[in-house]
């Protein structure tokens, strides 16, 4: 349910309007081309967990199988893939509640939303994966209510709207490819940050009982329900509506309830919506606390993101990361507009990052396994090693697409590359190699 709940969030709540209204019918060939690149990428994950669960176990398998410095770079790249992501989240959560408020300021929900995440994370392990697990609850019963009511709808052929729902609404108003195959390409970008959080199973391993036989059953699980839950509700909701009714201000769902002559249809899901962005939210808070604390040992971090409290929650890394989200609440100030691009563009970049590092890291210790270094576990990424390389080049085509995309802010976050590759390097050179491998929790 945590990786579920980190998965199902704005990227398709509140994303997947902006790339209806930008892209047409079209997208959803873009949500399942990442789908199936997240499948190999799961699987990759589960195999080095199954091999040895570890809490912030991104961190330490990078360091493992390639060495140190992908450690240092992996988990700091992740970490840019949840400041990203929390800073979207909380601007969704403003946008969400301008649909009730429209004069209440955008930031100042973003902040107080920030200040309530930040506190159920610093009490303790326990409240964060009760409170998680029941905002995943209700995500997953909202989509599956609409996946009923867009059946419906669609098999009856009703009155939504001005429109009727059915299968001509693929092909209307310029037809499944409205605006060519070439800007669906561009599209794979925001799709990859949809996809985002899924990741989250290998988070939470290092602090699961009995890992062996929970994670095959949860990441195999968890692969098939996202991609039904993604496509299939793309694909109903351009059959209920013609992607020209959606956009990228406001959740295509609340669109669709809105749409149905449910008196408080629409505001129903826009709670519903807004308990998504904080659950995501949620989830970054925890992840990152978690990844940070793994560098903070290895002295690639802050010594003070290290800091455990009593109730065994990493204060000092989820402070830090919470003090960098504020940055996000003062984009909200100055460009409400923008800032839900902007951050999510950044945030994919993270997420490239972090999917690259767990193929390769498969890869490596495929290679070890080969060797007769190590035994590989009996569940095991399909089609190793051509897949690894399969999927790898289609992250660095997302990249290069980036650069032709008419979307600004992606073609910002191609930019931010040579800056983050920089930054990264000199970091590494200041903090060195680690002096001691990492004590094992």
């Amino acid at each position: 349910m945590i990786a579920m709940g980190g998965a199902i969030g704005v990227g398709l709540f509140l994303g997947a309007g902006g790339l209806l209204e930008r892209m047409g019918p079209g997208i959803i060939l873009s949500y399942l081309v990442c789908g199936i690149a997240v499948f190999f990428v799961m699987r990759a994950l589960g195999e080095l967990v199954l091999h040895r669960p570890l809490s912030g176990s991104f961190v330490e398998y990078a360091r493992e199988f390639i060495g140190p410095w992908a450690g240092f770079a992996s988990g700091w790249m992740y970490w840019v893939n949840w400041v990203g992501s929390g800073v979207a989240e909380i601007t969704a959560a403003g946008i969400y509640v301008g649909k009730w408020f429209p004069e209440f300021p955008q930031w100042i929900t973003a902040l107080l939303a920030l200040l309530v995440l930040l506190g159920v994370n610093l009490l303790s392990v326990r409240l964060f994966g009760e409170l998680e697990f029941w905002f995943s609850v209700i995500k997953v019963l909202a989509i599956i209510s609409f996946l009923v009511l867009g059946v419906w709808l669609v098999l009856t052929g009703a009155q939504v709207g001005e429109t009727t729902a059915g299968v001509g609404n693929l092909v209307h108003n310029g037809g499944f490819l409205p605006m060519g195959i070439p800007v669906v390409l561009m599209s794979l970008q925001g799709v990859i940050f949809a996809y985002a959080s899924m990741e989250m199973a290998g988070i939470a391993a290092g602090e699961t009982k009995n890992p062996a036989k929970v994670m095959p059953r949860a990441i195999n699980s968890v692969i098939v329900r996202i991609a039904f839950f993604y496509v299939g509700s793309l694909l109903l909701l351009c059959m209920v509506l013609p992607w020209t009714a959606y956009s990228g201000s406001e959740s295509p769902f609340v669109t669709v309830f809105s749409s149905i002559g449910i008196p408080w249809a629409g505001d129903i899901m826009n709670f519903v919506v807004l308990t998504a962005a904080l659950s995501s939210c949620n989830s970054g808070l925890y992840s990152t606390g978690r990844i940070l604390r793994s560098l903070s040992r290895n002295g690639e971090a802050p010594a003070f993101t290290a800091r455990m409290n009593a109730q065994r929650a990493p204060y000092g890394a989820v402070l830090f990361t919470a003090a960098v989200f504020l940055l996000g609440v003062l984009l909200n100030y100055v460009v409400p507009d923008e800032a839900f691009e902007i951050a999510t563009s950044i945030s994919s970049l993270g997420v490239i990052a972090t999917w690259a590092s767990l193929l390769y890291s498969q890869l490596r210790m495929r290679k070890l396994a080969e060797a007769g270094v190590l035994r590989r576990p009996s569940y095991r990424m399909p089609g190793s090693p051509y897949s690894n390389w399969v999927v790898l080049g289609f992250l660095a085509l997302v990249l290069v697409l980036a650069g032709f995309s008419s979307d600004v802010a992606a073609r910002w976050s191609l930019y931010a590359i040579p800056l983050l590759v920089v930054a990264l390097w000199v970091g590494w050179l200041v903090v060195g190699k680690r002096s001691a491998p990492a004590e094992r929790d």
